[in-house]
């Protein structure tokens, strides 16, 4: 694969956001502030639904929000992860099948597609996806589970 770079307003970044879990086969590691877009929230459902392994980190801040979908997606069986830290985890970045990186200021709202100034970038570099896996694992061991009831 290239590396890819898209750019918002407009629906760029969503769309291959969607498409990159659209294509996920075994894993998807997502850290990122919020999700509140029901589009990329059901392109997750559907990933679980045909087997790949979903792990979700995301700020402890956020999960209340009005719109977000944090606690529907623990609801649905997928495991979420909150940093419960004073200081707010605001990675925007996911990793699919522990072979290929999305990252980029993109906020996983509708509004970062309607109105923001926005961009994701996605490489299969093997460095760059090494040290987001990485990131990922240091922050999955010092993470809460989130609790669902």
């Amino acid at each position: 694969m290239e590396n890819q770079v898209f750019f918002s307003p407009g629906d760029d970044c969503l769309n291959h956001i969607i498409d990159l879990i659209n294509e996920a086969c075994t894993h998807l590691d997502i850290c990122v502030f919020t999700i509140s877009d029901d589009r990329i929230t059901r392109a997750i459902v559907d990933a679980m639904k045909n087997g790949v392994e979903i792990r979700i980190i995301t700020d402890n801040f956020k999960v209340s929000d009005t719109g977000s979908d944090i606690e529907g997606l623990g609801l649905v069986g997928i495991t979420v992860k909150l940093d419960t830290t004073d200081n707010h985890m605001h990675h925007k970045f996911f990793v699919v099948d522990k072979k290929l990186v999305l990252t980029g200021s993109y906020n996983w709202t509708r509004s970062a597609a309607l109105y923001n100034q926005e961009n994701v970038i996605s490489t299969d570099d093997e460095f760059v996806v090494e040290k987001f896996l990485n990131e990922f694992e240091k922050l999955w061991l010092t993470c809460e589970e989130l609790n669902v009831d």
